[in-house]
């Protein structure tokens, strides 16, 4: 395995590429910072999180779905925009409760398969799409926010990793590669409602019980991309062992997983003591779990396999969303 290789091919992927803006547009939102008092999380994790007291939290969360993937397939477009949203809102220890959407075409048959797909997602997930807005014109696009709700002192955040957690990778790994995407892996469309709900209800079960120190769902960066924008949050670093992730029964390159979106993936930091009771959670949720590393003090995001090591990100240098919470 070369694995310098393979952190650069990391580093330049366009799924983490994408990301770099995020810094500039939460720095807009800085002059307005002092409206903020009620908001527990916001930029840089996967949901931000409204404190409306009695412990509670509520959670909002936003997704855009990439043009190409509207275009190639207006009904996945539809299910996958359901899919990324409920999986924003479960990441972080909440239940979701309900979405709207904003949808553009200028044809109808792109509504009509677009909504198709989201009722589908409606189905699987039990959370209902309650309004929106269409737009009859313009490129095909389509936007989805969602409402959760969480307990504030169980929430899982992206920026309170530590030095001394290990890092787990979790992920449905039956499933398949695309059809939609070379970086997509499906494995929702074909399950019936009461086997994803119950694998949904793992995370929040960790959560409940205060087990993981951080955690974010995996998005288009992939795995090593994800946990290098948890990291970052953090202001920690971590070593990942490529040889102890999990993967799935397909044919795919270890490189291809490794920047692939699986449809249902997390990666979660704990106390060493933890990781077990986290890792029984998820499988018994038919999530598969490994622990794959370590966070460090030093702010690098380094892989090795055996004697062989590379640094991804370097986090003094260069950022992924520029976002450091600590």
């Amino acid at each position: 395995m070369d694995v310098e290789a393979l952190a650069g091919k990391i580093r330049s992927f366009e799924g983490v590429s994408r990301k770099r803006p995020i810094a500039d547009i939460a720095a807009i939102f800085e002059s307005v910072s002092d409206m903020y008092g009620d908001c527990v999380v916001d930029f840089g994790d996967d949901a931000a999180a409204i404190d409306i007291g009695g412990g509670d939290v509520i959670l909002f969360a936003a997704d855009g779905i990439w043009g190409r993937l509207i275009e190639k397939s207006p009904w996945w477009a539809g299910f996958t925009s359901v899919l990324a949203n409920v999986n924003d809102i479960v990441a972080m220890g909440g239940k979701p409760l309900a979405m709207v959407d904003v949808v553009s075409s200028s044809r109808c048959e792109d509504f009509a398969e677009i909504f198709s797909g989201m009722a589908e997602g409606v189905k699987k997930f039990g959370v209902p799409v309650v309004g929106g807005h269409t737009h009859p014109e313009g490129t095909a696009s389509l936007s989805v926010a969602i409402i959760g709700i969480a307990k504030k002192d169980e929430l899982i955040r992206s920026d309170t990793a530590s030095p001394g957690d290990v890092v787990i990778f979790a992920a449905d790994m039956d499933g398949r590669t695309g059809p939609n995407s070379p970086y997509s892996f499906e494995s929702l469309s074909f399950k019936d409602p009461a086997t994803i709900r119950k694998m949904y209800e793992a995370p929040q079960q960790i959560a409940k019980q205060r087990l993981a120190t951080a955690g974010k769902d995996i998005s288009n960066p992939g795995v090593i991309g994800t946990l290098g924008m948890l990291i970052e949050t953090s202001r920690v670093g971590a070593a990942v062992d490529l040889t102890k992730i999990p993967l799935p029964d397909v044919d795919v390159s270890f490189e291809r997983w490794l920047l692939m979106h699986p449809g249902t993936g997390f990666v979660l930091t704990a106390q060493p003591k933890n990781a077990s009771e986290c890792i029984r959670i998820l499988k018994s949720g038919g999530i598969e779990a490994a622990v794959v590393g370590e966070i460090k003090k030093e702010r690098t995001l380094d892989i090795f396999a055996g004697k062989n090591t590379a640094t991804v990100f370097d986090f003094e240098e260069e950022g992924i969303t520029g976002i450091c919470k600590k």
